[in-house]
């Protein structure tokens, strides 16, 4: 594509991101001082009248929509070149794919957040329109005035009028989100299409992960042992592969939702077991990886400690069982380390995975990433934690592992401690990847630091 700079009265600033036929800018309106999004056909598309005809469709949906839940449409036009583009509101507060990245929600803020989604489709569906594509990536955050955010429906690419959908329509969607009714062409759907969606992005943003395939979706309880049994019945509801037996409506779903979250949906206390089985979406706290995994946690009552392995199998070590309430295991990216951009195994188990970004929470867990590339222990070395106290660094010296481990205590906010280590094998660099470990404890126990550096294994 050609280098833009304005179109037409908007200044471009820069590139927001980029689908199947378009490209959003952030853009700047000098008549009106306004800040704004624009979306321009992509230059590879300008002589396919069906596909600028399906960019035009998406204006025109938003522009009939006419809802404060639903991003709205200022203007359109056309480059000298032939493409059209259209200029839309600008939600400064990115989206629910962003808010999800560290991890699943707290339920309370999960529910809110997805009865505010169902509240714009359930305006769409009473303009006549079906999205068809409901997930956190088409769900964008706008800051208010008054500073809380505002939510909005985007991204109407693949929505269709409730009159066409009724028909013959091609298969779309997206997996994890997409009712088996839409997902086989020649179907016809309805508003109900959107509800599936609207379940499945409320399972994702409460459990962490996105759901399997219509039919064969893991209980939310399964994933997050503390789930109310009421907003389990809801989500699994709206993700019925029956459309017959799901929430008839996007509004019943969302009344639902609200009702569970102004109770608060208390839970009940975590049931006991030898062994779970943990499905997970995304990657270790300090980057994001996708995927559907699964994921072993064996407890050892003799040592009171818990086994935990990656969705690969290639990594397993030992924590105490306290930790054990969240597991990730879908991997990580050693770029967040400085490495190279990648993806590698790695999980997080914890109390409380959703406090593990802030360094000021008292969170008791463990990251464990390998690296195939790039020198973890220089890396580790290099780490600062601004407002935390530097409580030195000390060599490890193991059976199977050599490594540095540097300690951080006294974080704003926070009376734990904070351990970040690189092992490299025993035997020679050579044989085995580096691992960085990172271990959050609410204290200071030396000693648990080195028996969970002790009992990780990586497997070939």
């Amino acid at each position: 594509m050609h280098s833009l700079e304005r179109i037409g009265r908007y200044r471009l600033d820069r590139r927001l991101g980029a689908g199947g036929f378009g490209v959003v800018w952030l853009a700047h309106d000098d008549v009106l001082e306004a800040t704004v999004a624009v979306k321009v056909l992509s230059e590879n598309w300008v002589d396919h009248l069906d596909i600028r005809e399906r960019f035009l469709s998406e204006a025109r949906l938003l522009r009939r929509a006419d809802s404060n839940r639903v991003v709205q449409v200022y203007d359109i036009g056309e480059l000298p070149d032939g493409r059209p583009y259209f200029v839309m509101e600008y939600a400064d507060g990115g989206t629910l794919a962003d808010r999800i990245e560290a991890g699943p929600l707290p339920v309370v803020e999960a529910l809110r957040l997805t009865a505010l989604a169902a509240r714009g489709a359930a305006a769409l569906h009473e303009a006549g329109i079906v999205h068809r594509d409901i997930k956190p990536s088409n769900v964008l955050l706008r800051t208010s005035s008054g500073g809380s955010d505002r939510l909005l429906l985007a991204d109407l690419g693949l929505a269709k009028s409730l009159a066409q959908a009724s028909g013959l329509t091609m298969a779309a969607g997206s997996a994890g989100y997409t009712p088996p009714e839409q997902a086989a062409p020649g179907s016809g759907i309805d508003a109900r299409a959107d509800v599936y969606s609207l379940g499945a992005l409320g399972y994702h943003l409460v459990t962490g992960t996105v759901p399997g395939p219509p039919g064969k979706v893991v209980r939310p309880d399964r994933l997050r042992t503390d789930l109310a049994p009421d907003v389990q019945r809801a989500l699994l509801r709206a993700i019925e592969p029956d459309r017959e037996r799901r929430w008839p409506t996007a509004g019943g779903f969302a009344a639902e939702l609200e009702r569970l979250a102004g109770l608060g949906a208390t839970p009940p206390p975590p049931r006991r077991r030898r062994r779970v089985l943990i499905t997970v979406l995304a990657a270790a706290v300090v980057a994001g990886a996708a995927g559907v995994t699964a994921a072993v946690m064996t407890r050892e009552p003799a040592t009171k400690t818990l086994r935990v392995e990656d969705s690969t199998g290639r990594i397993t070590a030992e924590v105490p069982t306290a930790w054990g309430r969240q597991l990730r295991d879908s991997g990580w990216n050693p770029k967040a380390l400085g490495l190279k951009d990648a993806k590698e195994p790695g999980l997080a188990v914890a109390d409380d995975l959703t406090k593990w970004q802030n360094l000021g929470a008292g969170v008791n867990g463990t990251f464990i990433g390998l690296s195939e590339h790039g020198d973890v222990t220089a890396r580790v070395r290099a780490i600062a934690h601004a407002g935390c106290h530097d409580d030195g660094s000390r060599p490890y010296t193991g059976t199977r592992w050599h490594g540095l481990i540097r300690t951080w205590d006294h974080c704003p906010g926070s009376r734990g401690s904070l351990t970040e280590a690189a092992l490299t094998p025993a035997g020679g660099a050579g044989q085995q990847p580096q691992v960085y470990v990172q271990i959050r404890q609410d204290g200071g126990d030396r000693a648990a630091v080195d028996r969970v550096l002790a009992s990780v294994r990586v497997g070939a």
